[in-house]
């Protein structure tokens, strides 16, 4: 069985009073910020947990803390072993909370086959939609270049202009909650939409992906990471790209063949790419490089070119979605506490 949240759009989750029904629970925390922390120490008391909160991920040194909770919650930052998973369940845990939309740093076949569930968490897409939204304009109006030369003092036009959104066709990759936030934006600015996905699930105009690639001045990647679209846009389908396009990606990294994108943006063939997320970017975003220099050449090719913007993976970082996100990651264990009570 999935214990997933429901999905929620501006909504809270409700967790602020406990239901007559809560379970009384203790939970361990893993890989908690400080911001987490603070929220965590607010709400699980009203909803009678008791939060064992831990800052470092979860691993085969710290597994012993889970012992005699059930349940626990941990961040999307670091990967989870496949041996720390069986030594989780050696400790008693039988459910995960990740939280984060996507479940991509565990193996959740192999923690079902040791007997954990995994859940994910919904959180408010406006976070993520609102940045890609931010990128895009961004990325056409070449804002990289122009903060870099004032940052020089040098306060001239740069010798490219900018476009603007009303004049070009977007193609939007994937059009789940996400997905349709974006789409619901870009009507605002006067864009043709395109749209591609799996199963139609928005008014927009869906096409195949090639045709999408074909027509847009941008493309936007908001599908989830599976097998099936791991390098979704590889070497054949970024060559199909319109010349001069745009790439926006809040995804998941590994949704680009990266090398494939260097070799069309260096060669001049597409316009510039503005990512959230990157190709092996674990180990990178998240720490503090200023003394400590990125090793990735790849990395450093992509933040040398002027019509490359990166950031790292802040997209779902607002004050809204962090409050979904613990409190919809209690909601999880609550509900198998709840749905799994031993007699």
């Amino acid at each position: 069985m999935s214990y997933r949240a429901a999905a929620r759009t501006g909504h809270r989750s409700g967790l602020l009073a406990p239901a007559p029904s809560a379970v009384r629970s203790g939970i361990t925390f893993y890989g908690c910020e400080k911001d987490e922390a603070v929220l965590l120490r607010e709400v699980a008391p009203r909803v009678g947990v008791r939060p064992t909160i831990i800052a470092e991920p979860v691993c085969d040194a710290n597994v012993e803390l889970a012992i005699g909770n059930r349940c626990i919650s941990i961040g999307h930052k670091s990967q989870v072993s496949n041996p720390t998973l069986l030594a989780l369940r050696g400790a008693g845990v039988e459910y995960i909370s990740t939280r984060s939309i996507g479940d991509n740093h565990l193996d959740v076949t192999y923690a079902a086959s040791v007997g954990i569930a995994v859940g994910n968490v919904a959180y408010s897409p406006d976070s993520v939609a609102d940045y890609t939204l931010m990128l895009m304009l961004m990325a056409v109006r070449h804002a990289k270049s122009v903060i870099r030369r004032v940052d020089m003092h040098d306060y001239r036009l740069g010798e490219v202009r900018g476009k603007e959104l009303r004049d070009l066709t977007v193609g939007v990759v994937g059009t789940g909650r996400i997905g349709t936030a974006v789409i619901d934006r870009l009507r605002g600015f006067g864009s043709r939409i395109l749209a591609n996905d799996s199963r139609a699930k928005t008014s927009a105009d869906h096409v195949p992906l090639d045709e999408l690639l074909r027509q847009s001045d941008i493309v936007t990647l908001h599908t989830p990471l599976t097998a099936d679209t791991h390098h979704l846009l590889d070497r054949r389908r970024i060559g199909r790209m319109k010349p001069g396009a745009f790439i926006v990606n809040t995804g998941r990294g590994p949704l680009l063949d990266t090398e494939a994108l260097l070799d069309a943006l260096e060669s001049g063939r597409l316009g510039g790419a503005a990512l959230d997320v990157l190709e092996g970017e674990e180990g990178i975003f998240y720490t503090d490089r200023r003394t400590n220099p990125v090793e990735s050449e790849t990395v450093l090719r992509l933040q040398s070119l002027p019509n490359v913007l990166i950031t790292p993976h802040t997209a779902y970082y607002t004050e809204h979605a962090l409050r979904d996100t613990i409190e919809n990651s209690l909601l999880n264990c609550l509900n198998f506490e709840s749905e799994n009570q031993h007699g």
